[in-house]
C-alpha cells in the first residue's frame, strides 16, 4: 500500500521560511520522479515544483524562483521543500505526489500517488 506523508505546514509571516517534508512507503522511491503542488481556496492546483529520480533535472513554478528549493534524498525515502522570502500569495494546501514517470513531470495528471496535504499560511 502507497502512503505519501507531507509534514513541516504552519503559519509565518511573510518574508519567513519554511522546510516542508514528504515522505512515502509502500513504493520504489528511488523510482519515482516526485513533485510538490498547491491548491488555494477557489483555486486550481498548481505546480510547485519537480524534481527527477537522481536529481539532476528540477523544475520550478515562475512564482517560487529563486525563494524555494525542492531536494530529495533516497536514502531516507524524502522529499523537501524549502521555502524562504514566503508572501500572503503562497497560503495554500501543499501537496506532495509521486510518478514513476522517467525525468520531470509538472502537470498533476502526471502523478498517481498523492499525499493529503500540508496547511501552508502566510500573514502580510
Amino acid at each position: 500500500q502507497v502512503q505519501v506523508v507531507e509534514s513541516g505546514g504552519g503559519s509565518v509571516q511573510a518574508g519567513g521560511s519554511l522546510r516542508l517534508s514528504c515522505t512515502a512507503s509502500g513504493l520504489v522511491f528511488d523510482e519515482q520522479a516526485m513533485g510538490w503542488f498547491r491548491q488555494a481556496p477557489g483555486k486550481e492546483r498548481e505546480g510547485v515544483s519537480s524534481i527527477s529520480r537522481r536529481s539532476d533535472l528540477i523544475d520550478y513554478a515562475d512564482s517560487v524562483k529563486g525563494r524555494f528549493t525542492i531536494s530529495r534524498d533516497n536514502t531516507v525515502n524524502t522529499l523537501y521543500l524549502q521555502m524562504n522570502a514566503l508572501k500572503p500569495e503562497d497560503t495554500a494546501m501543499y501537496f506532495c505526489a509521486a510518478t514513476p514517470k522517467v525525468g520531470f513531470a509538472r502537470l498533476a495528471w502526471e502523478y498517481n500517488s498523492w499525499g493529503q496535504g500540508t496547511q501552508v499560511t502566510v500573514s502580510s
